[in-house]
């Protein structure tokens, strides 16, 4: 699909879908239980699609509405899965966890994915899981895959270059049958993985952790409970409205955040008010009013989903703006750093790319023909960029932002934003 976007001043109010982060976690918790769990206002999008198909392949059995998913788990036993090959799509959050929970049956799990996701890294788990006894098979560290336990070694250690390596572990650790200690080197994300403890918190799973999250020791034998919760609101996703505000000096008012969730990009709302942005909130709703931006450095190491989006913000901001220490953005659905840095390059912003980050210097942008790359942070991202700039811009692959948010444009045109879907 591709959409054209020209110039526009957004105001209104929106509420921001459930997050992709709690979502997926849920529906692998609610897989792993003994009895039905419920949960309300989940996200419905093609990655959450892709990790319930997985589930109800492993053998959960799952009855979904608009705003309630009910998933009845089976306990961790996979024994009703038929040996076809799981299709994860586009899911890398959901691929790494469901790989991991397979790894715990005793027999050949397959997975696979469209042509992005076989572009992801899975060799840093993969490997982890051989430390404890898992075989598998594998297009050189990378889908199709398939992997064969159970777990039977009792120490591993796992590369956190992305945190959902970690995170896989984290959940398929406490159904082993003796205790697992995990070691962690190149930790990064660390946001990502306290929300993997908080889930495992929540359902009273039993584990032991260093303060600096390189070290763990999860207890053997444990069983996850139904339970019933509530999805909070997606910061990864309330970063578009929030730099569509300050990028084009709008006034929006988005609804239904939490500020205390355990999400790591809510600390893109601290980015902006440090750049220039008005921020309030109040009990129900936050209050964004646009303005100059001015250039500041950033540590993006643990918000890396964040970096299209600010990347944005940069290249409509006074000065020079340095973004750094996120070399996992790399290996996201695509290489964002590079995608970012050509495409802003077209729209006129002057871009330097760095291994582990960029510099973006700020000015008038121009309108362009831009790719988005089927990566739904990259086509939502230059959806604002194009808002920003004089002339007319268009995007090819527009679809892919229903990956996370599957009514962005409809959403964004009730603001106020000028898109047309050619």
């Amino acid at each position: 699909m591709k959409i054209k976007i020209n110039r526009s001043t957004l105001s209104g109010t929106i509420a921001v879908p459930g997050s992709k982060s709690h979502s997926i976690r849920a529906i692998a918790a609610a897989t792993l239980a003994n009895g039905t769990s419920i949960i309300h206002s989940p996200l419905r999008s093609e990655d959450t699609i892709a990790a319930l198909r997985a589930a109800e392949m492993l053998g959960a059995k799952i009855k979904t509405s608009d705003q309630v998913w009910n998933i009845t788990g089976c306990g961790g036993d996979f024994s009703a899965y038929n040996g076809a090959v799981i299709d994860m799509a586009n899911s890398g959050t959901s691929l790494r966890i469901f790989t991991a929970l397979a790894a715990t049956a005793g027999f050949p799990v397959r997975f696979d994915g469209d042509s992005s996701l076989r572009s992801r890294p899975m060799k840093q788990l993969l490997d982890a899981l051989a430390g404890l006894g898992v075989k598998s098979e594998s297009n050189d560290g990378k889908c199709p895959i398939s992997v064969t336990g159970p777990l039977s070694g009792n120490f591993t250690e796992v590369d956190g270059t992305s945190s959902q390596f970690l995170t896989a572990l984290l959940f398929a650790a406490p159904t082993a049958l003796q205790d697992i200690e995990i070691a962690v080197k190149n930790l990064n994300e660390i946001p990502y993985v306290k929300i993997t403890l908080g889930w495992l918190d929540m359902l009273g799973i039993r584990y032991e952790a260093t303060p600096d999250l390189t070290r763990f020791k999860v207890f053997a034998n444990q069983s996850y409970a139904p339970f019933e919760w509530t999805i909070p609101a997606d910061f990864s996703t309330a970063a578009f409205p929030l730099i569509a505000a300050a990028a084009t000096g709008g006034n929006i008012t988005i609804a239904n955040l939490n500020f205390s969730d355990l999400q790591g990009d809510k600390a893109v709302f601290d980015y902006l008010e440090q750049m220039g942005t008005t921020i309030e909130r109040d009990e129900n709703y936050t209050y964004v009013t646009g303005g100059n931006l001015k250039a500041i450095e950033l540590d993006l190491n643990a918000t890396p989903d964040a970096l299209p989006a600010v990347a944005v913000a940069a290249a409509c901001a006074n000065g020079t703006t340095r973004i750094y220490n996120v070399p996992q953005a790399r290996i996201k659905e695509t290489d964002r750093i590079d995608c970012m840095t050509r495409e802003l390059r077209k729209m006129g912003a002057e871009v330097n790319e760095f291994e582990d980050g960029m510099t973006i210097t700020g000015g008038k942008l121009n309108g362009a023909s831009l790719e988005g790359y089927g990566d739904h942070r990259i086509v939502m991202a230059l959806t604002i960029a194009a808002m920003t700039a004089d002339d007319t811009s268009t995007i090819n692959g527009a679809e892919a932002a229903a990956i996370t948010y599957p009514n962005f444009i409809s959403d964004f045109q009730k603001l106020g934003a000028d898109i047309e879907i050619l």
